[in-house]
């Protein structure tokens, strides 16, 4: 493919490994973070990775709109979070929608999968999904990206995956607290398991199609997330099974937990639109110490009977 001006926007962990995987095939890779000025930066993209933490997003939107953006120029988000949005729609706002909503005339994609930055670097397979309303946009992230260990897929629902990744970071943290108390893989699968339903529940409600959410960018993230003590959001679960207040478990993380502030958005959404998110409460109770983790596994298993199905 044509060598391409790539502009990665967040220095992080995330970022940084992005970075590094664009430059494979020689692109001309810019890293920006926010101790620089936002111009030189921009100059020439063909493609603008935004790669900062949820609560950044609006801001370093607000910088790049200052800017002049070449009319082909294709805007890539790979962060996984919610912002609740406080105008008169009273939802929530997905990265992909404030980017699009902040450049109506340029493809904004979506990345997301089983990716923990890591193991990505030290050169270890990996695979990852593209979304996009604009086949053509997401065929050239397909192809910018992809390398001998980092397969890139495509697919048409946007909506779908990149809610995937971002509501998975929520049933991360109770699987962590669930591994933290040591309730063995029996319990941890039927967390996860059950997790993804709740998962496809809110997924389809919003208007996503299900058989995404058995994709890369929900089950597999979700297998990832759940299975690895590098996953920032497991992290916190397992923290908070040890008895260590929140504040003190996020000060220790190297990075931001998306699955903090995911939680609160998602249950107001759920409260709003009647969506039934038992994990997903559980963990909201448990991040604002409401409940222990021990209460909240025995919360869940008194529920009234149900069908799988539901």
């Amino acid at each position: 493919m044509p060598q391409l001006t790539i502009v990665i926007l967040g220095a992080g962990a995330w970022g940084t490994t992005l970075a590094m995987v664009s430059r494979a095939h020689g692109h001309t890779v810019r890293v920006w973070s926010r101790q620089y000025a936002m111009h030189p930066y921009l100059d020439g993209a063909d493609v603008v990775i935004s790669a900062v933490s949820m609560k950044g997003v609006s801001a370093v939107v607000e910088l790049v709109q200052q800017e002049a953006i070449a009319a082909q120029t294709i805007f890539v988000t790979a962060t996984k979070g919610l912002l609740w949005n406080t105008s008169v729609e009273n939802m929530p706002l997905l990265p992909s929608q404030i980017w699009q909503a902040a450049f109506p005339r340029h493809p904004v994609v979506v990345l997301s999968g089983p990716n923990l930055s890591q193991e990505i670097q030290q050169g270890l397979p990996a695979a990852t999904v593209v979304a996009s309303d604009n086949l053509a946009a997401a065929e050239t992230v397909q192809a910018m990206l992809s390398s001998n260990s980092f397969r890139v897929y495509t697919n048409p629902d946007l909506l779908g995956v990149e809610l995937g990744g971002t509501l998975k970071n929520v049933i991360a943290i109770a699987v962590g607290s669930c591994d933290g108390l040591q309730l063995g893989t029996n319990a941890k699968a039927a967390l996860m398991t059950r997790g993804l339903a709740e998962i496809i529940r809110v997924g389809t409600h919003w208007g996503a199609k299900p058989e995404t959410f058995y994709g890369l960018s929900g089950l597999g993230d979700l297998l990832a997330t759940c299975n690895s003590a590098l996953s920032r959001n497991y992290q916190v679960g397992y923290g908070l099974a040890q008895g260590k207040p929140l504040a003190e478990v996020l000060a220790q993380l190297q990075g931001t937990a998306e699955g903090v502030n995911t939680t609160q958005v998602l249950m107001k959404l759920a409260q709003q639109q009647n969506i039934a998110v038992p994990i997903s409460h559980q963990v909201d109770r448990l991040l604002n110490g409401d409940i222990t983790p021990q209460a909240a596994v025995e919360a869940l298993m008194l529920r009234d009977y149900k069908p799988e199905t539901r």
